[in-house]
């Protein structure tokens, strides 16, 4: 169960509630079937990562996946106040709902409190995916009780949303990251999954063109990013686009620029005691992975599939993934990035891994223009003239 105030019975009699919840259950099993027999008519590509994977309206999804978007299309309903964070799957999605969790649920004492939620809750409890509830016994009373403002996260497509979410105003933040991190550290968790259900590995070398052609769970990961950069350039009261690497490098900034996004500022009294730098201690990957629950707990996707607490804690370093990608495939991941997002102001590439293959004079000019100006013809200039 996610993090969430206790829900009472209703004040009726024990029969009652009994069979309440059995027309809820009925309910939730006929809209389980509705959907699965649309789902059935969707194109399909059965060389998935974990299951087949389901095309709908242009972004694949697995079948747990597929039915939370159906049913999130048809049955959730936004607040104005709801914050929803935004993220293809392995872009940092663990450590950023932690961080605006603590952001927004913070108090004069609980960052420094033994009792905070997050030393006992896995992140992605306390930040539920709000399609997955598709899954549970009672969705909609469970959304209905969270009180406002909702903090909630989703995996779906911008085109996909709920039209709700768009028509009420609802926050949304949106986190993306180098698309080679991104398939290394998605290669690595599905082969923890993998591993956990006696299945063989998956080669690396599927893994990789299965990325590239778009097949994983809300791919294609170009056009994911895309939708929601260009919301954010159209909607920037509404949606707040962040780059991982960002986030990693000026933690402290962005913290407070998501503090005021969510309508959460930090206070000067605040500043002044080191509230932000105690978040950021809180939801440090090495704390966050450290303790029980994300040691030994378990995230259930749905009522089929759980997922181990420790398989959502890596590293998180940027550039990781040059420990297993090859050369080639590093290459071919940067060409497909460089040319879905030319002209788009958009650049996913690290500014650290453009840089060091640069002369000197052209690491001094690259660093010290602002982000756009140096582009991909100066770069390619400077990189000839070495």
């Amino acid at each position: 169960m996610s993090y969430s105030p206790n829900l009472q019975k209703p004040s009726n009699s024990t029969n009652h509630y009994e069979e309440d919840q059995q027309q809820q259950q009925q309910q939730i099993k006929s809209q389980s079937q509705k959907y699965e027999e649309i789902i059935s008519t969707l194109p399909k590509d059965q060389y998935g990562w974990l299951d087949e994977h389901y095309k709908i309206e242009g972004f694949w999804y697995d079948p747990v996946w597929a039915v939370g978007v159906l049913w999130a299309q048809e049955n959730f309903q936004a607040r104005s106040s709801d914050i929803i964070l935004a993220s293809f799957p392995k872009c940092g999605t663990t450590w950023l709902k932690a961080l605006m969790f603590a952001i927004q649920k913070r108090n004069d004492r609980c960052l420094n409190d033994s009792t905070h939620p997050l030393l006992t809750t896995n992140p992605h409890k306390c930040v539920p995916y709000f399609e997955l509830q598709a899954h549970e016994d009672d969705p909609i009373t469970y959304l209905d009780s969270l009180p406002s403002p909702r903090l909630l996260g989703t995996h779906i497509s911008y085109t996909s949303l709920p039209k709700s979410i768009i028509n009420s105003g609802s926050k949304i933040v949106c986190i993306c990251r180098d698309s080679k991190d991104v398939l290394a550290s998605l290669w690595k968790f599905v082969n923890k999954i993998r591993s956990g259900r006696n299945m063989l590995p998956l080669p690396l070398e599927e893994g990789f063109e299965l990325f590239c052609k778009g097949v994983c769970l809300s791919g294609p990961f170009w056009e994911y990013n895309s939708e929601y950069w260009n919301a954010s350039l159209e909607r920037p009261n509404n949606v707040f686009f962040l780059k991982y690497e960002d986030l990693k490098k000026d933690t402290a900034f962005y913290v407070q620029k998501l503090a005021q996004f969510m309508e959460r500022p930090f206070s000067v009294d605040e500043k002044s005691k080191g509230v932000v730098k105690d978040i950021i201690k809180l939801c440090s990957l090495e704390n966050l992975s450290n303790l029980e629950v994300n040691k030994t707990g378990t995230f259930h996707l749905g009522s089929k599939a759980k997922v181990d607490n420790n398989a959502f804690f890596r590293r998180g370093n940027v550039g990781d993934s040059k420990t297993c990608l090859t050369p080639t495939m590093i290459k071919r991941l940067d060409e497909i990035t460089k040319a879905k997002f030319r002209g788009s102001g958009l650049d996913l590439l690290p500014v650290s891994e453009d840089v060091q293959e640069l002369p000197e004079v052209a690491k001094a000019l690259k660093s010290a223009v602002p982000d756009g100006i140096f582009d991909e013809v100066s770069y390619n200039d400077w990189a000839d003239a070495k």
